[in-house]
C-alpha cells in the first residue's frame, strides 16, 4: 500500500488523470499535497507536494460556466493534467495551498491562433 504525504485531508473526489491514457481514481488534497490514486492499480499514483507546484493551469470554457480539466505545472517534472467531478470545489481547495496569483486561466483556442499569426507576421517583418 501506498503511503501517502497528507497528515490532514481537505478534499477527496473522484478523478481522471491524463498522465497518457486517462485513468480513473481519486484525487486527495490535503495540508502537504496533492494526490492522486488510481482506482484499479495500487501501484499507479502520483504525488505532488505543494512546495514543487509551480502554477495551477485552468481550462475555462463557456465564459466561466464550466471547468473541464485542469493542470499543475511543477517546477522539474513537467505538467500533470486532471479533471474532476466538481472542479470548482478542488480548484478552491488547492487555492488554500497554492498561492492565487499562481493559478492562472489557461489560453482558449482563439487565443493560441491569434498569438500564432502574430508570432509569424512578427518573424516576417523581422526578416525584412
Amino acid at each position: 500500500m501506498v503511503e501517502s504525504i497528507n497528515t490532514k485531508v481537505e478534499l477527496v473526489e473522484k478523478a481522471t488523470s491524463y498522465l497518457g491514457v486517462g485513468t480513473y481514481g481519486q484525487l486527495m488534497i490535503g495540508n502537504n499535497g496533492f494526490e492522486f490514486f488510481n482506482d484499479k492499480n495500487v501501484k499507479d499514483f502520483i504525488q505532488i507536494p505543494w512546495e514543487e507546484v509551480d502554477q495551477v493551469i485552468a481550462s475555462v470554457i463557456f465564459g466561466g460556466k464550466a471547468i473541464p480539466r485542469f493542470a499543475l505545472k511543477t517546477k522539474g517534472n513537467g505538467t500533470y493534467t486532471f479533471s474532476s467531478k466538481d472542479p470548482k470545489a478542488t480548484l478552491r481547495a488547492i487555492r488554500n495551498y497554492v498561492s492565487p496569483d499562481k493559478m492562472v486561466k489557461s489560453l482558449s483556442f482563439w487565443d493560441v491562433v491569434k498569438r500564432s499569426a502574430c508570432n509569424i507576421l512578427h518573424k516576417n517583418n523581422k526578416n525584412k
